[in-house]
């Protein structure tokens, strides 16, 4: 898995094609590209900050019956019971 480190790397230096480490970045030629870490600080907590952001999507995701399960809920006790379903999930990891 790729480390935030190398993402935001990536994302302020397009032209890396190779991280050694956490900081020996190459261009596609092999040249070392020479990087800033405050600018690379920077980015790593913005993407944290992002990340963060979402946490309440992940925690819904992850609690939220399957697909099936829901489709399932709607067919045999209609669309009011799978609301019903859904806004716990909801309520209990509210957008931020």
């Amino acid at each position: 898995m790729i480390g935030k480190s190398h993402i935001a790397i990536r994302n302020i230096y397009p032209a890396v094609a190779t991280i050694y480490g956490d900081r020996d970045a190459r261009d596609s030629n092999g040249n070392v590209v020479v990087l800033n870490e405050s600018l690379i600080t920077e980015e790593e907590a913005r993407l944290q900050a992002e990340y963060d952001s979402e946490d309440y999507a992940r925690n819904r995701k992850a609690e939220y019956p399957s697909i099936a399960d829901q489709l399932d809920d709607i067919y045999h006790n209609g669309i009011d019971a799978w609301k019903a379903t859904i806004k716990t999930t909801k309520d209990k990891y509210p957008k931020p």
